[in-house]
């Protein structure tokens, strides 16, 4: 098969939501109506004893929420389909928007009793920054949610974006029997099915065909037409240049957990979904289809076997053919590396492989040489453009409660922020050091896995600080001088970048004030 043919048969897409919208639940459900596999788990349930293929960290079973990105692959009607799962707690936002940038177009789960949420709105403006392309999958039907029209009127307004409804529910809740598929013209009935495909399809003729008179009540028939007529008119038709564009999207209904709705979303995803597209570097845009690979770094996890102290960089493979034993070009560091293991993903589940393709989510084993944002090439040094670093908004400082266990500490943490989980700073002036998040669980996360993993016990105490700030000068001389200046409140990050820690709003204003010829920057990349 030639590269253009492989590349054409790719689709590589994140599912995004706020918490408990179902986005974990519906990513089991791709995998089962994809094949990839035969009994779907539960995110949080007593009855079923199978936890979810993409939730597979200790600390992810026990709470019922993704922490971390799962990368999943499989084969479905002649096309290679690539899911990130991501976190949907916005204390972990900062992996979601790294990952945002190693897809194609997304899925949005939208809870139908919540309607659209704090952070969907959050995930949605990162969306909008790279016009990615959106499908809107409103989930949870089989709860007594709120009127269909408004639920879509919610999106356009709180999410900027026009929608074009691709299937419409017939009833909810109590009263739900189905839902009418509109891009293939068939009705799917309802049935509750939590572990099996649900495949029971009426063909027909458009909404006006008797057909449909024999499988729902006389009430519910005129109600679906009224409504469907009402969509028609109220909404253009799909228009597929303006969803790859990312100014349209196309909205689907169901239940994730019971399998519905499911496969009406899939076959409508792989029909529109972008295949890989062309991606800029600093030097140019590259084309997924041109003979030299290249990819670039996008997460690094520690020890996802705990068995073997493994550490695995996801590279997004986007022009060429990755080939497994390459020496393949590190441009930050400018040097080549061979990478002879090379793995694909079914969550924690892995098989090595042998080449990948542009849209293709590779493992690489690492000991320590690729950070995320790195890009490797087959000798050109553009770099792809960095997935840069937010400035947190919680710190703690580390405090060791076990003396003889230091350079496990510190392992754990060199380790665990090469995943970007949190972001250190070390002080300059008696080497403290302050762990920065986006939010408070990401603490309880560290300490555990710093325990389970390292087994190194740490304490996060809180400090002052509001706010931290990467520094810069045009003129060398007057940075040397603020940092003599501020001596007590300058750290380092972990790439040894200087970073003023302000301890209040109203002072980092002052400071700011009394030095203009310093600049102040509240994300890494400047």
């Amino acid at each position: 098969m030639t590269l253009e043919q492989e590349i054409k048969k790719r689709r590589t897409f994140g599912i995004i939501a706020h918490p408990d919208a179902g986005k974990t639940t519906l990513t089991e459900k791709l995998l089962l109506f994809g094949g990839a596999i035969q009994t779907a788990g539960a995110v949080k349930s007593n009855k079923i004893d199978m936890g979810t293929r993409s939730d597979w960290m200790d600390i992810e079973k026990q709470r019922g929420i993704s922490v971390a990105t799962s990368v999943m692959g499989f084969e479905y009607k002649d096309l290679k389909i690539n899911i990130l799962d991501t976190p949907g707690h916005e204390d972990f936002a900062e992996d979601t928007y790294r990952t945002l940038t190693a897809v194609d177009s997304v899925i949005m789960v939208i809870d139908c009793v919540k309607g659209v949420e704090q952070q969907t709105e959050k995930l949605m403006a990162v969306c909008r920054m790279r016009n990615t392309p959106v499908i809107c999958f409103i989930n949870k039907l089989d709860r007594e949610g709120r009127d269909a029209f408004d639920l879509l009127d919610e999106i356009e307004e709180k999410l900027g974006i026009k929608v074009r409804p691709m299937s419409w529910p017939i009833g909810m809740g109590k009263s739900l029997r189905g839902v009418y598929n509109m891009y293939e013209n068939n009705l799917n009935l309802y049935e509750p099915n939590k572990t099996k495909k649900v495949t029971d399809v009426v063909e027909i003729k458009g909404i006006n065909d008797p057909e449909i008179e024999k499988h729902l009540p006389e009430s519910a028939v005129a109600t679906l037409r009224e409504e469907v007529e009402l969509v028609n008119g109220v909404y253009d038709e799909l228009d597929v240049d303006a969803y790859k564009n990312g100014d349209v999207a196309p909205v689907f209904f169901g239940s994730a957990v019971n399998n519905f709705g499911i496969r009406e979303l899939l076959d409508c995803f792989i029909d529109l979904a972008p295949a890989p597209k062309a991606r800029e570097t600093e030097e140019r845009k590259i084309e997924p289809t041109e003979s030299k690979f290249t990819g670039f770094i996008f997460k690094i996890h520690a020890n996802m076997d705990p068995k073997h102290r493994n550490r695995i960089a996801f590279a997004r493979v986007c022009s060429g053919r990755f080939l497994r034993g390459s020496n393949y070009f590190h441009v930050r560091q400018n040097k080549n590396f061979r990478f002879s293991n090379a793995t694909a993903f079914m969550a924690q589940q892995k098989e090595t492989i042998d080449e990948a393709f542009p849209g293709d989510i590779v493992g690489l084993y690492d000991t320590g040489n690729l950070k995320i944002g790195d890009t490797l090439t087959e000798g050109e040094k553009g770099l792809y453009k960095g997935i840069p670093s937010f400035s947190p908004e919680l710190f703690k400082e580390v405090t060791n409660l076990d003396a003889m266990k230091s350079k496990q500490l510190e392992k754990g943490l060199d380790q665990l922020m090469d995943e970007g989980v949190a972001q250190l700073f070390t002080y300059e002036m008696g080497s403290r050091k302050v762990v920065g998040t986006v939010g408070a669980l990401q603490f309880e996360v560290l300490q555990h896995r710093l325990l389970n993993e390292y087994n190194a016990k740490a304490r996060f105490d809180s400090v002052n600080i509001y706010k931290a700030c990467w520094i810069s000068a045009a003129d060398s001389d007057k940075l040397d001088a603020f940092v003599k200046d501020k001596y007590r409140h300058i750290a380092k990050d972990k790439e040894g970048k200087l970073v003023f820690m302000a301890e209040s709003k109203a002072w980092l204003q002052m400071v700011q004030e009394n030095f203009p010829d310093i600049d102040f920057h509240y994300i890494s990349e400047f």
